[in-house]
């Protein structure tokens, strides 16, 4: 018997797999938008979940468009946090409110953002950017 002298696996094998494995990074980036989304609900809970995957799951991103969403998701996560404690601990002198309240608006801002831009398979280009 002869075998073929193909590569091993074939082409369209290969590239099923590369497309099942773009659509499990792209559910798990909606999944982590919608963690994001839920964290006043939880009291932080879901936060702290989708951080930790983001940190765990961003070798298997890099070099997809995945990788941008990452990254905003975890500039978002650290900025926001960085926010809340700066609100929670001016609370003492009422200025905290306005700050908890612009970080909240901020947050929310970022997963609406990112969420519609993967749900329209548009790029991020900055997701060091602010805004």
């Amino acid at each position: 018997m002869e075998q073929s002298q193909g590569a091993y696996p074939p082409p369209s094998y290969r590239n099923n797999l590369e497309s099942e494995r773009e659509r499990s990074l792209r559910t798990l980036t909606h999944v982590l938008y919608a963690l994001y989304a839920i964290h006043w609900f939880t009291g932080g809970i879901s936060l702290l979940i989708a951080i930790i995957v983001n940190y765990v799951k961003r070798d298997d991103v890099a070099g997809t468009p995945y990788e941008a969403h990452f990254q905003w998701q975890i500039r978002t996560f650290w900025w926001s946090l960085l926010g809340y404690v700066i609100g929670f601990t001016l609370l003492i002198v009422m200025i905290g409110i306005p700050i908890l309240s612009a970080v909240g608006i901020w947050m929310l801002y970022r997963i609406i953002k990112g969420w519609l831009y993967l749900y329209g398979n548009k790029p991020l280009l900055n997701p060091r950017a602010w805004f």
